[in-house]
Formats: structure tokens, sequence, C-alpha cells
């Protein structure tokens, strides 16, 4: 399955591994994450498409504000990767 916009993935190489990210934007062969805890919206990670996996296509809000591309905020992002099977708490910062 092709990996698009606002889907979440899961990177497999380098010190992110195992930790869920949504799609911001498709850049060829890199993508460009955010989870909004450790990698922030104003400053995605560019990871290339061989170190990630895909992991789901969500029908939510947030998946809709990134393909619309709104405004959107590093909270939301945090609360719907939690409900999906992240760690921690999703307003814990730091």
């Amino acid at each position: 399955m092709d990996i698009a916009r606002s889907d979440i993935v899961k990177a497999t190489a380098g010190r992110d591994k195992g930790r869920l990210f949504f799609v911001m934007d498709v850049e060829g062969d890199f993508l460009l994450l955010a989870d909004g805890k450790t990698r922030r919206l104003e400053r995605p990670k560019r990871k290339k498409r061989k170190h990630v996996v895909f992991q789901a296509r969500v029908d939510c809000r947030t998946s809709e504000k990134i393909r619309g591309g709104d405004r959107l905020t590093n909270s939301e992002l945090r609360k719907t990767l939690a409900q999906l099977g992240g760690e921690g708490n999703p307003d814990q910062e730091g």
C-alpha cells in the first residue's frame, strides 16, 4: 500500500524506532513526519519511506485537517496517536 499524506506510520529505524507518526507531507522518497511531542509540527522529521511501515489510514478530524491544510495543533496530534495506540499520556510534555 502506498503511503499518503495523513496516514499513520511506525518508524522501523533510528532512535525513534517503534513510535507512531502522522505523515504531514510526501517528498518523493522521503516523508515528513510529526507526532506532536518529540517531532512537532513546526519541525517535522524527514525520513525515508523504507524506514517506516504503514500502520493505518484513519478518517478522523485530525486526518481531515492534515489533508485539507487546516490549522492543526501538536496537542491534537498527540491525542489522536494516543487513542490509536501511542504510548504515554497524550498531554504530557517533554
